[in-house]
């Protein structure tokens, strides 16, 4: 797979030969001077305190900005500091464009008050609520039918992003909109896939994947394109084959971190065997990976040369012991508490004992997943 490192890793570039503010004053000096001593037949030598050196300054400033505009112009046809619109213009060079915000999905299942003789209609848009301000609307016109009680439906967030995500099964049980005979409807599924629209990041690394994509999903980065085409909620995707069989194994989580509930697992699947995306010969298979579990439990010291600062500190490593969790649910990344000491120490501590987690390898289309939460222990402050 093409490692998107390589673009951030890539030697910086200067359009300008890396000119600085001072490079520009002290040559607009050397030019005054060069050009008045020639003029005058006198030694010319400008002192700090000169009002010429003053104006040459300030012009400089503007000169100087002029650099930085032609720095810019040329950064921006490369991906490695293109960013926003420039971005959007670069992408389609490649025939692709930023993905717009999504909106959460979830399966809402309605139910009757009593068995009927005649079909109960549940019309498109019909509104769900956990009693607050976030709604979800059916996608599609359904029936309970005659003699049954339950139907399920298909239902999207009503405004695009993330804010209508994590609502766990059961939480959508407000009727906004009131059906005859109904009698309670809630989501059987926790809601998922709401984004907001593709950062920069985002979408410079499918841009990157984009050649991979041009002859259908076939090649592997196709597939890793597609599957973030599909939705810019999707995290980290991990694609493999076994070519005898025929078969593409599709394992990924979501952006956040969170093991994708079953909405998103089919909708990529759809969206994956679609005729323009999956080769003939492909049987494309779509599901979370497996975890591989581990716990946290530690104890940190401070130094304490330290002590005015040991709040201050304690509080960086719990951010720290967050950042280790992120990194760590990564598809095929090992368990690696050298990671995590490392995490540790740059916020601060002076030592630090891990017991949990040991370093365990995880294969490359699993991912770890924390159990229970993690033990950060305070073991005071220590002699330098």
């Amino acid at each position: 797979m093409p490692d998107f490192s390589a673009v951030k890793n890539a030697p910086d570039i200067s359009f300008i030969d890396n000119v600085t503010i001072e490079d520009v004053r002290d040559e607009m000096v050397a030019d005054y001077e060069e050009y008045m001593t020639k003029s005058t037949g006198q030694t010319v030598t400008l002192p700090r305190s000169s009002p010429h050196r003053g104006v040459l300054y300030a012009a400089a400033l503007q000169i100087y900005q002029a650099f930085q505009y032609i720095d810019r112009a040329g950064k921006q046809s490369l991906l490695k500091y293109s960013y926003s619109d420039f971005l959007d213009n670069l992408a389609l060079l490649k025939g692709v464009t930023r993905s717009p915000a999504t909106a959460a999905v979830t399966t809402l299942r309605f139910t009757v008050s009593t068995v009927r003789q005649a079909a109960t209609a549940i019309p498109k848009g019909t509104r769900v609520s956990a009693g607050g301000s976030v709604y979800f609307a059916t996608d599609e016109y359904a029936e309970i039918p005659a003699g049954g009680t339950t139907v399920d439906v298909a239902a999207t967030c009503t405004v695009s992003g993330t804010e209508g995500n994590d609502l766990a099964a059961g939480d959508l049980t407000t009727m906004v909109d009131p059906l005859p005979y109904v009698d309670s409807v809630t989501n059987t599924t926790a809601t998922e896939g709401g984004a907001d629209v593709e950062s920069d990041d985002d979408l410079a690394e499918r841009i990157y994947l984009a050649p991979g994509a041009y002859s259908t999903a076939g090649p592997e980065d196709g597939y890793l394109y597609h599957a973030k085409q599909f939705n810019p909620s999707i995290g980290d995707v991990v694609a493999t084959s076994n070519r005898a069989a025929g078969t593409v194994d599709i394992v990924f989580i979501m952006a956040d971190g969170k093991t994708p509930g079953a909405e998103m697992i089919n909708g990529l699947k759809e969206y994956l065997n679609g005729r323009t995306r999956r080769p003939m010969t492909d049987l494309v298979n779509v599901s979370a990976p497996a975890e591989v579990t581990y716990t946290v439990s530690l104890t940190y010291y401070i130094n304490r040369s330290d002590s005015a600062r040991a709040v201050a500190i304690q509080e960086a490593v719990q951010a720290a012991v967050a950042d280790y969790l992120v990194w760590q649910r990564t598809i095929g990344r090992d368990i690696n508490p050298s990671k995590l000491v490392a995490l540790v120490m740059a916020a601060g501590a002076k030592r630090v004992t891990v017991t949990a987690p040991v370093y365990t390898t995880v294969d490359a289309i699993k991912v770890s997943a924390l159990s229970g939460n993690p033990t950060i222990s305070y073991g005071g402050l220590e002699d330098d």
